[in-house]
């Protein structure tokens, strides 16, 4: 797909930025365009959206990157290896909300990493996966869907498919 059809392709996309959760059966290339400012995303396959949702994305000290990406790993049941809980042996949380990188682990605990599922990683550390949606901006700089648009999106994607972000 030349730049400039990428370009015409997110900005018809991005008009239809209304509101409504929408899915049909459509073949062709797949894309995946994500709207920071309007906290959507639109699911494109042969040229036409197919399906369109609310989002989550990065809150401030962890922005979500802006820029042209692919697909380059899926996880079905992926878990974070930075942000967590510190559990002890009967999965009780000892310590939750954790950064391994600025919090220890206690005693007699492990880290058990935040759950992570139907993960599209489009950048090393960033990805789609299902997860809470409270109507702003509010993850670590991932993209969260609705479990239902997660696994729709996750099904429709591939290794390469490509991934617009725009503010």
């Amino acid at each position: 797909m030349k730049p400039l059809h990428k370009t015409l392709l997110f900005l018809a996309a991005a008009s239809c930025f209304t509101g409504c959760e929408t899915a049909r059966p459509h073949g062709g290339k797949t894309a995946i365009l994500i709207n920071l400012r309007e906290q959507r995303a639109v699911l494109v396959q042969g040229g036409e959206r197919i399906a369109e949702t609310s989002i989550s994305t990065g809150r401030e000290g962890h922005a979500t990157p802006v820029g042209n990406f692919r697909v380059i790993r899926k996880d079905i049941d992926h878990r974070s290896s930075l942000y967590g809980d510190y559990v002890d042996s009967r999965g009780s949380i000892v310590v939750a909300n954790v950064d391994v990188r600025k919090t220890s682990r206690p005693p007699n605990s492990f880290y058990l990493g935040a759950s992570m599922p139907y993960f599209l990683e489009f950048s090393p550390g960033f990805g789609l996966h299902e997860g809470h949606r409270p109507g702003y901006p509010a993850s670590h700089g991932c993209v969260r869907l609705s479990s239902r648009s997660a696994r729709q999106f996750y099904n429709a994607a591939k290794i390469g498919t490509a991934v617009t972000i725009r503010n």
